[in-house]
């Protein structure tokens, strides 16, 4: 059984609301030095087989086809 990892996040270039929301509130919980903050989305998949770059390969179409919006995001497929 292979265990992949998908992280999905926005492209840098695209506004993150959520993500300023959460370090706009960091220093009123006193937490000090953090200079920005991207929020993500992360999957955890259960694959049928040896974890080798076939499996990759279908949790990267798996990732593009459902998992992301490749217009605005960005995602990593790694071995977990």
């Amino acid at each position: 059984m292979a265990r992949v990892v998908v992280d999905v996040m926005l492209k840098p270039e695209i506004l993150d609301p959520q993500g300023q929301a959460i370090a706009r509130k960091l220093p009123q919980l006193g937490y000090e030095g953090v200079a920005s903050v991207r929020q993500g989305k992360r999957f955890e998949l259960e694959l049928d087989g040896p974890a080798d770059e076939a499996a990759l390969d279908r949790a990267r179409k798996i990732a593009e086809t459902l998992l992301a919006n490749p217009v605005i995001e960005n995602y990593e497929v790694r071995v977990l």
